[in-house]
Order: structure tokens, then sequence, then C-alpha cells
């Protein structure tokens, strides 16, 4: 039987910017959202193959430390130009210091250096896998992915990370041109837009409307 989840739970992250998008989308349950960063927590080297393997490292890692359920996510941008790259190290493209403007100079140049530079060459998906791990017991994961193209120069200060270049299929404003709400909120009663979103609407469906 596996455990219910209630109470607090850890987000296995260190990453501001991901650490809001989780806690809002946790913010409708009866959940404490408090994260790594706060508990003082190391963060695990991710070493990892796959967005899977990386997010369980993570939540594995914070779950044994604190005591308590943990939720990770491991996400990324897979160009479709660059072979699924930068994917599980699209934050390694920014650097050390975390520059995602560097990360998308990096991407445009790698894009041009493919001749990927009309929008039938330049698609791309964001992936998120999202794990919730408890102390004990088996690991379990929720996925989301939302496809589109890459834009270029960037549009908007919205949101983190590569959201700027992103154009999703069907939208006229970047995830970085989007309020929270457009990006995550609910489309026609189903899942949000974004990946982070879809990922987590799998997690509601299947684990937190069965808890609650």
């Amino acid at each position: 039987m596996r455990p219910t989840l209630q109470g607090k739970i850890v987000v296995a992250s260190h990453n501001a910017g991901k650490i809001r998008e989780i806690a809002d989308l946790i913010a409708p349950y009866a959940l404490k959202a408090v994260s790594a960063g706060d508990l003082g927590l190391d963060e695990p080297e991710e070493t990892g193959s796959t967005f899977a393997e990386n997010a369980e490292l993570k939540a594995r890692a914070a779950a044994e430390a604190s005591g308590l359920p943990a939720l990770s996510d491991d996400s990324g941008l897979a160009v479709d130009a660059l072979d699924g790259k930068p994917g599980i190290h699209s934050a390694r493209w920014a650097g050390p210091d975390r520059d995602f403007n560097r990360a998308m100079r990096n991407v445009e140049e790698a894009l041009q250096r493919a001749g990927a530079t009309t929008e039938d060459k330049r698609g791309a998906h964001f992936v998120s896998v999202l794990c919730l791990a408890f102390p004990e017991g088996p690991s379990e994961f929720y996925e989301g992915i939302v496809d589109g193209t890459l834009v270029w120069p960037p549009r908007g200060a919205n949101g983190f990370g590569y959201d700027p270049m992103f154009l999703p299929h069907g939208e006229t404003l970047t995830f970085g041109e989007m309020t929270a709400e457009q990006k995550h909120g609910p489309r026609d009663s189903g899942p949000g837009l974004s990946h982070r979103a879809r990922a987590f609407h799998d997690f509601a469906d299947r684990r937190l409307k069965s808890d609650g």
C-alpha cells in the first residue's frame, strides 16, 4: 500500500524560479511546500542520463535527508536540429553562474551553425519529469511535454530559463511573454500549457486527487 501524501513536502530544488512554479502548482492542495535550500540540504550531483534518473536522484536525496516526502523536477529544452540538446544539460549551457541569456545565445549560435534558420527547422520541446520520493519506498514519476518553435531574439521577461525564446505551438506569445496564469493555468478544463503544468496535472490526477 502506497503512503499517503499530506502535510509538508520538500521541493527538492535550489532553483528559485522552479521552486516558485512548483509552490504555485501545489497551492490549491493541502500541502505545505518547503524548499531543499530552506532546509540547508545539499544539491546532489546530477549523474543520470535521463530526466527521470536525475529527478529521482534529487527527490531521493531530499527525502532521505529530511525524513519528509520530496518532489523534484528535472526538466529541459530539447531542440530537434541539435539532436535533442541541450536536454538534460540545459542548465549547464547557462554556465556556473546560471546565465540563461548566455544559454539562449549558445542555443541560437548552435542553431545557426546547424543551418536551422527557418521556422520549420527550429522545432523544440520542453520536457518535465516530476519524481515523488518518500524516505522509504519506491519512487513515482509524472511527465509533461510541450512542443514549440524557437524564436530569435528572445521575447519577454517573465518565467525563467529558456522561456523567452520558446513559442508554444498555436500561441502568439513566448513563455517569456506570458503571465503565470497563461503559462500554467488550466485550459478548457484540461492541463495548463507548460511542460511543468502538464506534469503536475498528471501528478495531481493520479496522486493528489486519490489522496484527497
